[in-house]
């Protein structure tokens, strides 16, 4: 077996056994729950229909007694009583008068993780058995064949679900066959554990790894030697690395400052989208500065732009809000005829919020003077 050199780096505790790396191998098992017999004749047909075919106690009826070998079988006997209902189906016939339900089993099991492997808290199981049971007022011995399965809740305690066919030895005398079902709550005595899959692979890794220790006990400081000239030298690439990221990305957002700036101004020398007095219509020299704009944003397809449209400040405020709402619309609406995305523009309407200059009302301005605030303007906002 070859060890890799990592399995020294391993910490101790994680290879120690530990009571989760054992199972219980062998022991004695008592039993007691309640059984629920079908006996209905019809075997697969209904097989649940447990209010008119099961006959159940509503008290334990049903004790066991096991031993549980390492190899997987096992040994167990059984008795159970129950009653046949008055209007339960028995033998495909109503029954019309109550009566008792006695059998006594031995069996046969063989633990199923033994071939799909051990769990430690859930063991199904297969087996045969043989017994005597009387029921319907008959007596028969019966072949038995036993599925199952228990779950365990600690090393002691579980609970145990099992179905038995049962099959007369002899129907000449009017016995048949039936279905017994039992659950109940199972104890672990006299237990002997041995050590799981896992902890046996522990055991000798272990064992491989002391062996391995030994073998380079002298060499030990050579290793050592090497490993910090490798940390060493891992240490000085990675900053070394990092040093270059850190100019790569320097490099990286200064080029887009830049660029950013560039198509910034390249949009700004286009001037503004300058509307007439009350309008919202584009002129064709408003085309013109879109049809610009546009060749600019599709030459640069990470660019987000916002758009704010703007009016002076003659008129009421809502109006003026409404005015630039418009503008900005036919703005929007323009670049996308021209096959700018919509997810590419923002737009803000603000009305007679940010003029430009002081005409603001009652200010007596020049026409040129309120031309310059009736304005659609635009900001890159993403890159």
């Amino acid at each position: 077996m070859i060890f890799a050199m990592g399995n020294f780096a391993m910490a101790q505790e994680d290879l120690q056994i530990t009571s989760k790396d054992s199972i219980v191998e062998s022991s004695w098992i008592v039993g007691i729950g309640f059984n629920a017999v079908d006996d209905s004749g019809n075997v697969f047909d209904g097989l649940f229909n447990i209010s008119d075919e099961w006959n159940i106690l509503p008290y334990p009826s049903r004790v066991s007694l096991g031993r549980y070998f390492k190899s997987g079988l096992g040994l167990e006997a059984i008795g159970s009583i129950n009653k046949y209902k008055e209007g339960k189906i028995i033998d495909a016939r109503v029954n019309l008068e109550e009566s008792n339900y006695y059998a006594l089993d031995a069996r046969v099991t063989y633990d199923l993780n033994k071939i799909i492997g051990e769990t430690a808290w859930f063991d199904p199981y297969v087996g045969v058995g043989a017994g005597y049971t009387e029921a319907n007022n008959l007596g028969r011995g019966t072949y038995n064949a036993i599925v199952g399965f228990r779950t365990w809740f600690s090393d002691k305690w579980g609970l145990d679900f099992n179905s038995s066919g049962k099959w007369a030895m002899s129907q000449s005398d009017g016995a048949t066959n039936h279905i017994q079902h039992a659950v109940g709550v199972v104890y672990q005595f006299g237990i002997e554990k041995g050590l799981s899959k896992r902890g046996e692979e522990k055991m000798e890794l272990l064992a491989a790894i002391e062996k391995e220790k030994q073998r380079q006990a002298d060499s030990i400081a050579e290793v050592n030697r090497q490993k910090e000239e490798a940390l060493l030298a891992e240490r000085l690439k990675k900053e070394k690395e990092a040093a270059e990221l850190a100019t790569a990305e320097k490099a990286a957002k200064d080029q887009r400052e830049a660029d950013l700036k560039n198509i910034q101004k390249q949009i700004e020398g286009l001037g503004k989208v300058y509307f007439k007095l009350n309008s919202s219509y584009l002129t064709s020299r408003d085309k013109e500065l879109l049809d610009s704009l546009t060749e600019i944003l599709m030459n640069h397809d990470s660019v987000v732009l916002e758009i704010s449209a703007h009016t002076d400040a003659r008129g009421t405020e809502s109006y003026n809000q409404w005015l630039s709402e418009k503008r900005l619309e036919r703005t929007l609406n323009y670049l996308e005829d021209k096959g700018v995305s919509s997810e590419r523009l923002k737009g803000k309407a603000k009305g007679e919020t940010e003029l430009t200059n002081n005409c603001t009302d009652g200010v007596r301005c020049t026409e040129a003077e309120h031309q310059e605030n009736r304005r659609s303007e635009f900001l890159i906002v993403e890159f």
